[in-house]
């Protein structure tokens, strides 16, 4: 399992959760499955109906940004993964999460992977799964949002979404904990 979106301002965070045999593994792998950083969006987006197709299962899960601010980005994050987790259609033997912190939600056996996206095909399609689904939300949000560029940057804390912010405010998908020292 892998998420995306910790460091935006703006939005959820999205977490997916992807099973793999070694046989669609090995054939994501040959079509160029990596950590969905490394991939242009065009590269992902093609990666996407062949992750849905050599999957066995996959679930995805987000917290919004009001429970971003109630919870904490790690709460939320973990909220969103065992959300994931709960759209598969049966509990996994083993779950294997990106990065070094545990799912602290999740009372089954566990991994950590730092790194995990270059290291597991089934989280490096979780994380492509995730990009895609979060930023293809985003795209359709900008449309409501108009202002903020949100369709360049997906709501990340880039120069123009900064000065968009101090310009005309958050949104209610803004998070506010996020922005405290950048309003004030």
């Amino acid at each position: 399992m892998d998420e995306v979106g910790r460091g935006c301002l703006f939005g959820p965070v999205f977490a997916a959760a992807v099973v793999l045999d070694a046989s669609g593994a090995e054939r994501l792998l040959a079509a160029g499955l990596t950590d969905s950083k490394k991939l242009s969006p065009r590269r992902r987006a093609a990666l996407v109906p062949l992750i849905e197709r050599e999957a066995l299962a996959r679930g995805l899960g987000q917290a919004s940004a009001r429970e971003i601010d109630g919870w904490g980005i790690r709460g939320a994050t973990e909220l969103a993964m065992l959300r994931a987790l709960q759209r598969l259609p049966q509990r996994p033997d083993q779950v294997l999460v990106d990065g070094n912190l545990p799912l602290r939600l999740w009372s089954g056996p566990q991994q950590t992977l730092v790194g995990g996206d270059a290291l597991s095909p089934a989280i490096a399609a979780a994380s492509v799964l995730a990009k895609q689904s979060r930023d293809a939300l985003i795209r359709r949000l900008a449309s409501q949002f108009p202002g903020y560029g949100l369709e360049r940057h997906a709501g990340y804390g880039t120069k123009l979404h900064r000065e968009a912010l101090l310009a005309s405010g958050a949104t209610r998908l803004h998070r506010r904990s996020f922005l405290r020292r950048l309003l004030g």
